[in-house]
């Protein structure tokens, strides 16, 4: 056991905390043979220590009262061959936790950490995972769940986008998404005919629900499942409904997807 270590500032207290940390998760995993022999149900009390040269050691409690340090939990090795080793080694790890937390709020109590010291502290510690978590696989799982989480937050934001809308009157026009258009050409940003123009351009685009080609005085949206344009009146969409709307399907895309 180490003897006069006494970290005063924030960051040496979280440098204790992880290196006793690791010397605990290396007994409980890569370690866990030795430290499962040493942990003799025919033998005293014992305890884990971890260190904050990341290593561990199991020994009886210190025989001063009160300890120097708070203590690790008491007789771990009585348990050993009372239950299966998976959950004897998870309990350990959740003793160990607590003595973590005990052991660096001790040096924050005792020297005069104030509540933002204290917060900060306990904040840097809450960023890495708990012994218990590391030793149950659970943190890999957190992990694994967090990338799933974010890849599919990801897929739905692309998603997500608002649907390609027209708005047009007979002497303006509006494109608040983009327009159909032929699929060699690039949209004109010549403000100079643009009534005519769009005549002209979009004059091949067939409204998918009448036939009828695109006029420049009427609203159209356009389908993100079969990409088809349709009048806005054809399908009963107006251009304030169409604000609302993050993926527009049309009527026989919806019928498709209702159908079991």
């Amino acid at each position: 056991m180490e003897q006069g270590y006494n970290p005063r500032t924030v960051e040496e207290v979280f440098r204790d905390f992880k290196g006793r940390r690791t010397g605990l998760i290396k007994a409980l995993t890569t370690d866990v043979e030795e430290f499962f022999q040493q942990c003799d149900p025919e033998k005293e009390n014992l305890c884990l220590y971890g260190f904050p040269s990341e290593q561990w050691e199991v020994n009886l409690p210190a025989e001063e009262v009160p300890p120097e340090l708070p203590e690790p939990a008491l007789g771990i090795n009585f348990a050993r061959d009372g239950m299966q080793e998976k959950d004897w080694l998870s309990l350990v790890a959740v003793h160990s936790d607590a003595w973590l937390l005990a052991v660096a709020f001790y040096f924050g109590a005792r020297f005069g950490f104030d509540k933002a010291d204290r917060k900060r502290l306990f904040n840097m510690i809450n960023d890495v995972p708990t012994v218990f978590e590391v030793v149950t696989g659970a943190a890999k799982k957190q992990q694994k769940e967090k990338s799933l989480v974010s890849n599919h937050s990801s897929n739905k934001s692309k998603s997500n986008s608002k649907p390609r809308t027209i708005e047009t009157t007979p002497t303006t026009t509006q494109t608040k998404f983009s327009k159909p258009q032929p699929k060699d050409e690039e949209p004109k940003d010549d403000d100079e005919g643009l009534d005519e123009e769009d005549e002209d351009e979009h004059g091949e685009t067939l409204c998918g629900a009448c036939g009828d080609n695109y006029a420049s005085d009427e609203f159209w949206i356009c389908c993100d499942i079969c990409e088809k344009w349709f009048h806005g009146k054809c399908v009963k969409i107006t251009p304030a409904r169409a604000e609302h709307i993050k993926q527009y399907k049309c009527p026989s895309c919806s019928n498709k997807r209702a159908r079991p």
